[in-house]
């Protein structure tokens, strides 16, 4: 009676929608065709771990040219970017464990890669510091632009770094208006008690450096990459979400992948409350207008453990905000 009763449900969404809201009954109710699905991911992610390693096995036969030896970092990064990319897409369909275990596996890729760039190449090349001091700086910032797709921690930096956005505020309002048309990359960062506010689609949001701030998004087609945040609340819908370095925060999501969070503490997760004139519209042109309920499939990569990890939690309803309502903005704010 219950199958009966969700397959009657489930006919209301379109098929795509279908596949991701059914995450954890496509097993029980096709299993054949679940355990097919799996095989394949497990088989495409052994083939792309195997040659990210012979990449990695090859890298001291580069080192006597520095410039291939760049290229040969950036090609890895950009597989190991794949890879994780593989893990978040198929993430509804794989048991937790197995997704804990597929993440620890890129993190200690991510780690290999990076031992052997402070090994091979001078750190002075890899220092992204607002102030260059060197002429050598700016020589190799001509292609750090191309490389903010990819997921790494000093991917991030650069895209924060290079991307339109609100940088260093304090108790500011800013807004950002994109109805009607999705932006590219947007960056927020080194904010103190501001609060952002950010109507229509942008296809990648970088978070960097906040305290005290309260930041509200309308629908990213692509990814959200937080690095350290203290004492925020993030509404956000997204396609893929990774925290990193989070501490006392709060976040409101809808996403269409697992959350990912890795070296946080203290942070709460609960659904998405965002509203403003035509948000549903941006929500359906993103792919993000019905309710996955991954806002609490939360992944933590620095917790491989059976038992739930005591680095994040479900927020009480009674803690909650409420809902965000952007629709009457006031006069005065500091606008895009």
């Amino acid at each position: 009676m219950e199958d009966e009763t969700e397959k009657q449900k489930q006919k209301k969404h379109s098929a795509m929608l279908e596949r991701l809201s059914k995450r954890g009954q496509t097993r029980s109710t096709n299993p054949e065709s679940s355990a097919e699905s799996t095989s394949s991911f497990f088989s495409r992610f052994s083939t792309l771990k195997t040659s990210i390693e012979s990449q990695l096995d090859q890298s001291q036969s580069f080192s006597s040219d520095p410039t291939n030896l760049k290229l040969h970092f950036q090609s890895i990064s950009q597989s190991i970017s794949d890879l994780e990319k593989l893990v978040a897409e198929n993430s509804y369909l794989l048991p937790s464990y197995d997704v804990r275990t597929s993440l620890k596996t890129v993190s200690d890729l991510k780690n290999s890669l990076e031992n052997l760039t402070n090994q091979l190449i001078p750190k002075r090349k890899f220092s992204f510091k607002n102030k260059p001091t060197k002429k050598d700086d700016k020589d190799t910032a001509i292609p750090q632009p191309k490389q903010p797709s990819q997921l790494s921690t000093l991917d991030t930096r650069l895209a924060v770094r290079e991307s339109p956005g609100f940088r260093n505020k304090v108790g500011e309002v800013l807004v950002a208006r994109f109805r009607g048309s999705e932006v590219g990359e947007f960056a927020v960062s080194d904010l103190d008690s501001c609060e952002v506010r950010i109507l229509g689609s942008v296809r990648a949001l970088f978070v960097h450096r906040l305290k005290n701030s309260r930041v509200s998004v309308g629908p990213v087609t692509g990814s959200v990459l937080i690095e350290e945040a203290e004492g925020c609340v993030f509404v956000l819908a997204s396609h893929q979400i990774r925290i990193h370095a989070a501490r006392k925060c709060d976040f409101y999501l809808r996403v269409r992948s697992r959350p990912i969070i890795e070296d946080c503490n203290g942070v709460r997760f609960a659904p998405y409350c965002l509203s403003y004139r035509g948000i549903e519209e941006d929500l359906r042109g993103a792919g993000l207008d019905t309710e996955t309920g991954n806002w609490e499939n939360v992944d933590d990569f620095r917790w491989l453990r059976a038992v739930q990890s005591p680095n994040w939690l479900v927020l009480p309803e009674s803690e909650r905000v409420g809902i965000v309502d952007l629709s009457n903005l006031k006069n005065g704010d500091e606008e895009i």
